[in-house]
C-alpha cells in the first residue's frame, strides 16, 4: 500500500510543467444547442479620445464562454445605442436577438463609471440596470460584475465571472524545475504568483472566505502543509509531521483542516487539525490508504477515497463519530478525488470510464453517477462557487491543460497554455459582498 501511494504521488507530480507567466487561451469546445442570442452593444464613451477599456468585449466573451449565450457579432449590429431610450427594438428583433445590453462609460474622479441596462427585445422590458465604478486597474473586474448581473438575471443562477482560480505550474524540465502556485481571474487573466519553490508544490485549497490558501510544499525536501494569507503574504507551516502531510481541505467554518497523514505505523489516514489549537484528531482507522478528504457543506461529514475494498472508491464518515465509514460510489472500478458541490447535493469525482479517467458527478441522494468529461486523463475536479460548472485538469496532445464542463454536460471549454502545462485547478468561493 505504501508503494501504491508513492506511485500515486509521483504520477500527480509528473504533470507539472509550465511557465508562470504563460497565457491561458480559452477555446469553447461544446456549447448548448439552445444558446440564447444576445447583443452586447459596445459601450458609449462620454469624453474625448478613445475609450480606455472595451467593457462590452469582456462581457460578451464571458457570456460566450458560459456556453449558454450566443452574443451577436459586432459586424452584424445595425446600430450602437448606449441607453434604453435609443434602442429601436424592431431592428433587434429582425436580427433575432432575444436580449440586448447597452451602456456608457465616463470619467469619474480618478477612475471611471459605467452605466448599463439590460432589455428584453421581444417585450421592450427593462430587466436590469446599474451604475458601477472602477479605477483604471480594475476595469476588467467591473466588466465581470456586469456579466454576473446579466447571467443571474437571465438564468436565475448567480454568475461566477468575478471569481478566481488557483492552480499549480512549473517551469523548466525535470529534474530542474521551478514550481509556482498561481492565482488568476476565472478566465486566466491577472495572474499572481502566491509562492514558488524549486521543490514540488501541490494540493491547493481555498479557505471559505477566499482570503487564504492551504497547500503542500516539499521545499524542505519533505512534505508539509502551509496556510498563506493572500493579502499580506503571511505564511504559516501548520503540519510537518514525519511521513506524509497532504491533501488539505478546509472545514466550512474555516477553523479546521482535514489532512492526510502517515503516522508511525506507516498507515495513511485522514485527520482533522484545529488550526488555532493544533489539536489533531484521527478520522479513519482502516489499514487501507485513506486520502483526499472533502467536507460536507454543513461540516458534519467527510468524504474521502480509500482502497480498503481493493480499489479506490469514495466513502463518507460522520466527523462526530468517525469509527464507521459508509461507501458512496458504486459505479466503475475506480473513483477518487471527491469534491462536494456548493449545495451539498453532489460529489465531483475522477472515475475510470471505459478505460479513460474522466470527471463525473455522483448524486448523494440516489448514488447515481453521470460522466461529464470526454478526455482520456482528466483529474482534479473543482466546482465553481455557483455549482454550475466544474474546472479540472486534462491533456491535449500530451500536454497538460485546464478545462471546464457544465454540471449538466451541455457546455465545455478548454484553457490552452501558450507555454508548458498547468495542473490542480481549484475554484475560489464567491467574493464576500
Amino acid at each position: 500500500m505504501k508503494k501504491t501511494f508513492a506511485v500515486f504521488v509521483c504520477f500527480a507530480l509528473s504533470w507539472f510543467a509550465v511557465a508562470a507567466n504563460a497565457q491561458l487561451v480559452i477555446e469553447i469546445t461544446k456549447s448548448a444547442e439552445d444558446a440564447v442570442p444576445v447583443a452586447i452593444v459596445p459601450f458609449g464613451w462620454e469624453s474625448s479620445g478613445a475609450a480606455p477599456f472595451d467593457v462590452a468585449e469582456v462581457v460578451a466573451a464571458d457570456l460566450r464562454r458560459s456556453g449558454r449565450f450566443a452574443p451577436l457579432d459586432r459586424k452584424e449590429m445595425i446600430d450602437r445605442p448606449s441607453q434604453g431610450d435609443q434602442i429601436r427594438f424592431q431592428d433587434w428583433r429582425y436580427l433575432k436577438t432575444d436580449f440586448i445590453a447597452v451602456g456608457k462609460l465616463m470619467p469619474e474622479g480618478p477612475g471611471f463609471a459605467a452605466n448599463f441596462e439590460l432589455y428584453n427585445v421581444l417585450t421592450g422590458q427593462r430587466l436590469a440596470g446599474q451604475r458601477l465604478t472602477a479605477n483604471a486597474n480594475s476595469m476588467r473586474a467591473l466588466a465581470h460584475r456586469i456579466s454576473d448581473i446579466i447571467f443571474e438575471q437571465l438564468t436565475g443562477v448567480r454568475g461566477a465571472f468575478s471569481t478566481r482560480v488557483a492552480f499549480i505550474s512549473a517551469e523548466g524540465t525535470p529534474p530542474k524545475q521551478r514550481y509556482k502556485l498561481i492565482v488568476s481571474d476565472y478566465d486566466g487573466e491577472n495572474q499572481q504568483v502566491i509562492t514558488s519553490s524549486d521543490e514540488p508544490i501541490m494540493s491547493p485549497a481555498w479557505s471559505p472566505d477566499g482570503q487564504s490558501l492551504a497547500y503542500v510544499s516539499f521545499e524542505t525536501k519533505a512534505s508539509a502543509v502551509y496556510v498563506q494569507t493572500l493579502r499580506t503574504g503571511e505564511r504559516k507551516r501548520v503540519s510537518a509531521r514525519a511521513g506524509i502531510n497532504g491533501a488539505p481541505a478546509w472545514s466550512p467554518d474555516g477553523k479546521t483542516l482535514a489532512i492526510t497523514l502517515s503516522r508511525k505505523d506507516g498507515d495513511v489516514d485522514i485527520y482533522t487539525l484545529e488550526l488555532n489549537s493544533q489539536v489533531l484528531t484521527r478520522m479513519t482507522f482502516d489499514p487501507g490508504i485513506d486520502t483526499e478528504p472533502s467536507w460536507s457543506s454543513d461540516g458534519k461529514k467527510l468524504y474521502f477515497n480509500s482502497d480498503r475494498a481493493g480499489g479506490p472508491q469514495i466513502y463518507e464518515i460522520e466527523v462526530a463519530n468517525p469509527n464507521r465509514a459508509t461507501r458512496v460510489s458504486f459505479e466503475n472500478g475506480y473513483n477518487a478525488r471527491p469534491r462536494v458541490s456548493p449545495n451539498g447535493k453532489q460529489l465531483a469525482v475522477v472515475t475510470l470510464d471505459r478505460g479513460n479517467y474522466r470527471i463525473a458527478i455522483i448524486d448523494l441522494a440516489s448514488k447515481g453517477m453521470q460522466v461529464l468529461s470526454e478526455g482520456r486523463q482528466d483529474e482534479s475536479p473543482s466546482f465553481a462557487p455557483n455549482g454550475a460548472v466544474l474546472i479540472y485538469a486534462t491533456q491535449e496532445r500530451g500536454k497538460g491543460v485546464l478545462a471546464t464542463v457544465s454540471t449538466d454536460g451541455r457546455t465545455a471549454e478548454r484553457f490552452t497554455n501558450t507555454v508548458g502545462e498547468v495542473r490542480e485547478p481549484v475554484w475560489a468561493p464567491f467574493p464576500q459582498r
